[in-house]
């Protein structure tokens, strides 16, 4: 019974009273199966087909079943389709090669040729979807899973979650399982003859495969010239966006030749605003294996990144709706928040959890005085100045207790009522060392804080790093055949500018910056200062040309153009530098240099403000700073913290300040 109220209830959300009106027989003589066909009006012939046509053999039996499981879910999917929308996913065909042009410039050319998007018209599965498609896509995941060799270790559970779907999200209905199938099956022909590899396994399988796709590229960006959604099996294969398109990709590749995938997702990533697709599938065994496709896949339990990511819960997408998690919340009678109200998918925290709390209790103290009206506690993660839900618990003054939540990462806990949060507690966040909860609440006690960005510059490390043995040099010879080192970078930079002395008192008529060894010699800027001068010196600009990117956007001429925002990216990892002929001889007494950034850094001109948590975020005050770094007095301890920036960018995240230092959140 259960199950079939379950059925109702989200045909009204998905489908309006307008259809559900139209089913009249008594609840308890009818199937999920048949609300479905009653849901598809006047294309239940095409649906009805399909069953009948699986009916006639003994052998189709699990066809039939098959076909059952997909058409009680079809209801629930729905996809966006209009000629422009199609001509404007070109644009990760065009961003595959475009030849030096930035996303942005790629998605302003596709915005002039095709016109503003106009609004693209909504279709459900359930209408449209006809029985020649239905069949054909059943027909060819059964003959890839019967087929290959590492198929007899798949069940019939996991074939029709992970293996049989037609489609992974909202994307156009298309012919795809035929068309990957011959395009890249033969990539496995090798592995089906090997005497050596382990044929039966389904991972050795997709890292035989991953390993002979013949173009493995990857063009990241998040730019886009319209929010699409899933763009569909044709234009992943460019490998050109988010970590969603090139995950989807792999989806389509598995799929079609006979390997279960799933996608796991994090809502919110720690310490950074965003968040995160990546693709999982298992072995003969059952053990799960996940890859940032395309790259090999790895033991979750063995993978760095699930013990490096501090994010609080991890998802994966299912094909079917997760009915008992929608009915244990459909139990409160309250609107629930957006992520729960058609749960696609279930939590796979467990298996990712490295570091985690199997019960987070919220104690009664730690509590806002004033009982909030919801029944459902949410426990959010941080994004940029908003939180995000990524949990939920039955909301109870006395006893608040989550489970398997990851540690690590801020979190505060909230009830949704008339679509907003209202907050519960004070952010906190769970120590990985003692286990200890700690919560950032405003002492009375005050300090002065003294900023140099505005978002996590722990994730340009590598960047960074990049500069430690770099080596400044002055000579009289234009091939430095004779030189003298001026300064030795020992450690990686932690501001925009780092000032440092001149370790030679010597005249010279070339300077240059020569990158370490592995360095790529990753440099944004570099100017050298004659005794009390507040202006570089200026010369012609020498050095090593070609950038790693081959287009021209990183070369050396970039280390000397005033931009921070610039850098050089040599097309070798050893041996480039990139200097001035300044056409006579100067002393240098200092010289500032810059190390490959993301824009981050406090920026000397523009237009700062500080906020810090308490209970809601309140300002400090702005400040338009003339250096690369900001002074705020009187700032509360133990609060969370964010910085915008209101002259330029979007990249901010919180961050508290301990013993002097940024500590980003």
């Amino acid at each position: 019974m259960k199950h079939i109220q379950f059925v109702f209830i989200v045909l009204f959300i998905v489908l309006g009273w307008q259809i559900i009106d139209r089913i009249i027989l008594e609840e308890e003589f009818i199937s999920s199966l048949e609300i479905a066909l009653q849901s598809a009006g006047s294309n239940r012939k095409e649906l009805e087909k399909v069953l009948y046509h699986y009916q006639i053999e003994p052998s189709d039996s699990l066809k039939y079943k098959a076909a059952c499981f997909l058409i009680e879910n079809i209801t629930f999917y729905t996809y966006s389709v209009g000629e422009q929308l199609e001509y404007y996913k070109s644009y990760y065909t065009w961003l595959k090669k475009s030849n030096g042009k930035t996303p942005q410039q790629v998605a302003d050319s596709i915005k002039k040729i095709y016109g503003p998007m106009k609004e693209p018209s909504k279709k459900r599965d359930i209408m449209e979807i006809d029985s020649a498609y239905l069949c054909h896509n059943i027909d060819w995941a059964f003959k890839v899973w019967q087929e290959q060799p590492w198929g007899k270790n798949i069940s019939f559970e996991t074939f029709c979650e992970y293996l049989l779907p037609y489609r992974i999200g909202d994307e156009p209905l298309t012919y795809w399982r035929e068309m990957y199938y011959k395009k890249y099956n033969s990539l496995l022909d090798s592995l089906r003859m090997s005497d050596s590899l382990d044929i039966e396994d389904p991972v050795v399988a997709a890292n035989y495969l991953i390993s002979k796709l013949p173009d493995k590229s990857y063009y990241y960006t998040s730019v886009t010239p319209y929010p699409f959604g899933h763009i569909g099996p044709e234009y992943v294969q460019y490998l050109s966006g988010t970590c969603r398109e090139v995950t989807d990709f792999g989806v389509y590749l598995f799929r079609a030749l006979g390997i279960p995938c799933a996608i796991d997702f994090v809502p919110v990533r720690s310490y950074i605003n965003a968040g995160h697709f990546w693709l999982t599938t298992w072995n003969k065994d059952g053990e799960e294996y996940m890859t940032d496709f395309p790259q090999k896949l790895r033991p979750v339990r063995k993978n760095w990144w699930y013990r490096w990511d501090d994010s609080s819960k991890v998802y994966r997408y299912t094909f079917s709706v997760n009915r008992e998690l929608y009915e244990q919340m459909a139990k409160y009678g309250e609107e629930v928040y957006p992520f729960w109200r058609l749960p696609k998918f279930i939590d796979a925290t467990y298996g990712y959890t490295y570091s985690f709390k199997k019960e987070l209790i919220v104690p009664l103290e730690k509590l806002y005085k004033g009982k909030r009206k919801g029944k459902i506690a949410y426990l959010c993660a941080s994004d940029r100045d908003s939180w995000v839900p990524i949990d939920w618990t039955e909301y109870n003054a006395g006893h608040l207790v989550f489970r398997y939540v990851r540690k690590g990462s801020s979190m505060r806990v909230a009830t949704y009522e008339d679509g907003a949060l209202n907050f519960l507690t004070d952010p906190f966040y769970i120590d990985k060392q003692n286990n200890e909860t700690h919560y950032y609440s405003a002492e009375e006690d005050t300090q002065d804080v003294v900023l140099y960005a505005k978002y996590n510059i722990n994730v340009e490390n590598r960047f960074r790093i990049k500069m430690v043995g770099g080596v400044f040099e002055g000579s009289n010879q234009p091939d430095f055949a004779e030189k003298d080192t001026l300064f030795i970078i020992q450690a990686k930079p932690d501001r925009l500018n780092t000032s440092v002395k001149s370790w030679s008192d010597k005249e010279y008529r070339y300077l240059r910056y020569v990158g370490p060894s592995n360095g790529f010699c990753n440099v944004s800027e570099v100017a050298f200062y004659e005794k009390n001068d507040t202006v570089p010196l200026t010369g012609k600009i020498i050095g090593t040309p070609g950038c790693y990117q081959h287009d021209g956007t990183h070369e050396y001429t970039n280390v000397f153009d005033g931009k921070t925002w610039t850098s050089f990216d040599y097309s070798e990892p050893s041996g480039g530098w990139a200097g001035l002929d300044l056409s006579g001889k100067r002393r240098v007494d200092r010289i500032v240099y810059t190390p490959r950034n993301r824009d981050n850094y406090i920026r000397p001109g523009d237009v700062y403000e500080l906020f810090y948590c308490d209970e809601d975020w309140k300002s400090v005050g702005t400040i338009r700073t003339t250096t690369d770094s900001l002074v705020f007095r009187d700032i509360p301890r133990n609060v969370l913290m964010l910085l915008r920036n209101h002259s330029r960018g979007v990249a901010e995240r919180i961050f508290v300040y301990e013993n002097g230092v940024q500590i980003w959140k």
